[in-house]
């Protein structure tokens, strides 16, 4: 399996705090199956600020100490950006990693809220060349409200990615339902870890994909994992149109 959101790069964030928890993850990865890991550090959030030339530095750094511990995981480089004004200026000066230095670009939203200049800056990013990958929107409360939100996003190119710990229901009943609805409705394309250590936020990639799987069918697993894969080469990823969630009737009525 391959992992494209993860932060096990060691004390640079809320992720991995010494090298010791980093090869701790990866051991973990490497027993459930994953054996690529795109780390994902955050940047441009409330506390956190890695660029891109820091981030290919520390990834080099990990890779050397799993193939001294002769752990069997390869780290690529990437980013988790919150959303803000100044992105297209932080591409072209090189503060924005892409994943594994694609086309695709990490987006993340505060949990409460989309901004109303979402779509542009989504709209924008395209233009630059870039795939923009809305991270974990089932967990957005604003989204979860109204998913017609998502539903343009996607309509206007941008793809999204679900958190394996939400699908399988680690953030409760509410959250792996909507998990499922946007799996259903073709509005997200990915399925990731977004693990931070090996207690309380761990990878949880093989029970999501047995869930994934049990739900939607092996075909749609395969999807999943195929896309991880084309999105590290950089290749275009399978999607499907969009469709809108719809409201669950209340005694038969909308």
């Amino acid at each position: 399996m391959i992992d494209i959101h993860c932060h096990i790069l060691p004390g640079i964030d809320d992720g991995a705090q010494t090298i010791t928890d980093s090869l701790a993850m990866a051991q973990a990865a490497a027993e459930q199956g994953i054996h690529t890991i795109i780390a994902t550090p955050h940047h441009r959030n409330e506390k956190y600020h890695n660029v891109k030339n820091d981030i290919i530095r520390y990834t080099d750094d990990l890779n050397g100490r799993l193939k001294e511990e002769d752990i069997p995981v390869t780290i690529l480089s990437g980013q988790e950006t919150r959303i803000n004004g100044d992105m297209i200026d932080d591409i072209e000066n090189g503060e924005l990693a892409s994943l594994n230095d694609t086309k695709y670009l990490f987006v993340e939203f505060a949990s409460n809220h989309v901004p109303r200049y979402a779509k542009q800056m989504l709209f924008d990013i395209q233009v630059a060349g870039y795939m923009p990958v809305i991270v974990h929107p089932e967990r957005n409360s604003a989204i979860i409200q109204h998913p017609s939100i998502l539903h343009e996003l996607v309509q206007k190119g941008a793809l999204t990615q679900v958190t394996a710990a939400s699908l399988a229901g680690k953030f409760g009943s509410k959250i792996q339902k909507f998990s499922h609805q946007l799996v259903e409705a073709n509005l997200t394309h990915f399925l990731a870890s977004d693990a931070h250590n090996t207690k309380t936020r761990g990878f949880v990639m093989d029970e999501a994909f047995q869930e994934l799987s049990g739900e939607h069918g092996n075909e749609m697993t395969y999807l999943f994992m195929e896309n991880a894969q084309l999105l590290i080469n950089g290749q275009n990823v399978n999607k499907d149109e969009p469709q809108l969630i719809k409201k669950k009737k209340f005694l038969g009525l909308f």
